[in-house]
């Protein structure tokens, strides 16, 4: 058993509890809270838990390493290998050290009667509950192999996407760094310059958008400790503010909100819903159980409030479809290729080719998103490099305008 801590809220009441729970894995203890009457909303394996010495080294594989670990112990299966011999084999052929320590504590767990799914739960951080819960289907109907298969496959096309989307924002990224570098290196070097150049000149009025930049660039060189503890103290907050229930919402909130991020999200949320939801069921894990999964692997908590109450709805007598048809969270695609999955008795390949089809638009909304970001970036850096040139340039016009109209 490992023991759990949680943080969830009492419909009943709305007030928080925080506690600790005892489970054979992550999914039992979100069902346990649940079963309580109570709304998860924080898990994670305690601090005191037996197995919580292993939190470090689980941060350290990747989603690559996993897939290569599913791959490999699939092909193993597949031909014939017992499950110890086909883990043993793995382990010798993973670098990944960290890795190679849970899988041999994966084998004495098995090999003192512990079952496949049961021995992988105890590591809720490597593996998440559409994992163990594929890997329990597997067990059940004889077909670990094709259970692992499917999850490579799965993890794969999420990690290709995810890749897909980081990429796109690769761009913007670096040019918001250049412009800090630029007005860094203008705020620091060039205008303290300018200002010794015009405190030389008596009677001379400088234009306020100068006087503006220069006393910004004297408080940032005079208390550049106060600037760089100012921006820790904000980043620390900030990171702080979007690990709460309200700050995730609201970050999540924006992400499907907000041009041009809007297009490219809810696709990506909807194809890594049905790709979720068509691995499980074809696994044969039962609808409410492949809901209550997608709901937490989506990654976005309006998307998941959405699950939930339609959770409700089919416990109701519902059909999923139904249930999700006309939610504002869900793009109108997938419901009605639910409802047509639900009456041919093919939910699960209606799921894949939504999948497929949402993927594929994914890469054309990435192509648009970079279409717009790039001039957009652009002419943010172009309008902050005409306003500090500005700044520098105006006081000389102004000096020439004196001289011409003393001249004369």
């Amino acid at each position: 058993m490992i023991e759990y801590s949680y943080t969830a809220r009492n419909p009943k009441t709305g007030s928080s509890v925080k506690s600790i729970i005892q489970a054979q894995n992550q999914h039992d203890a979100y069902k346990a809270i649940k079963d309580q009457g109570l709304i998860p909303i924080d898990l994670k394996v305690s601090g005191s838990g037996g197995l919580s010495f292993l939190d470090g080294i689980t941060k350290r594989i990747s989603g690559k390493d996993k897939v290569l670990f599913s791959r490999q112990l699939s092909t193993l299966i597949n031909a014939g290998l017992p499950i110890i011999q086909s883990l043993s084999s793995v382990a010798n052929q993973t670098k990944n050290k960290n890795l190679k320590v849970i899988i041999g504590q994966v084998i004495t767990d098995v090999e003192g009667g512990s079952s496949f799914s049961k021995a992988l739960s105890n590591y809720p951080k490597v593996f998440s509950p559409i994992y163990l819960n594929l890997v329990a289907a597997g067990e059940t109907s004889g077909t670990i192999d094709k259970a692992l298969e499917r999850l490579a496959n799965q993890q794969e096309k999420d990690a290709e996407i995810v890749s897909k989307v980081r990429g796109a924002l690769i761009y913007p990224a670096i040019v918001l760094l250049v412009m800090i570098a630029v007005v860094g290196f203008m705020l620091i070097e060039v205008l303290p310059q300018v200002k010794i150049l015009y405190d030389g000149l008596p009677g001379t009025s400088l234009p306020f958008l100068t006087r503006a930049l220069l006393l910004i660039s004297s408080l940032t060189i005079k208390y550049w400790w106060v600037v760089l503890l100012t921006l820790a103290i904000l980043i620390f907050l900030l990171t702080r503010l979007i690990r709460t229930v309200g700050g995730k919402r609201f970050i999540d909130g924006i992400k499907i909100s907000t041009p041009p991020l809007k297009n490219l999200m809810m696709k990506l949320y909807m194809a890594r819903f049905s790709r979720m939801a068509s691995t499980l069921i074809e696994s044969g894990v039962p609808l409410i159980q492949v809901l209550e999964i997608t709901a937490k692997s989506v990654n976005n908590v309006l998307i998941e409030e959405s699950i939930n109450k339609a959770i409700e709805k089919v416990k109701g007598g519902k059909s999923l479809g139904t249930s999700l048809k006309g939610d504002p969270h869900f793009l109108e695609l997938v419901p009605n290729m639910l409802s047509i999955g639900e009456e041919s008795g093919s939910i699960e390949q209606m799921m894949s080719k939504t999948a497929d089809y949402y993927e594929k638009e994914v890469d054309t909304e990435i192509k648009n998103v970079s279409t717009i970001i790039e001039p957009v970036m652009m002419v943010i850096l172009g309008v902050v490099a005409l306003i500090i040139v500005a700044a520098i340039l105006l006081p000389i016009y102004g000096l020439a305008g004196n001289s011409n109209f003393t001249g004369n």
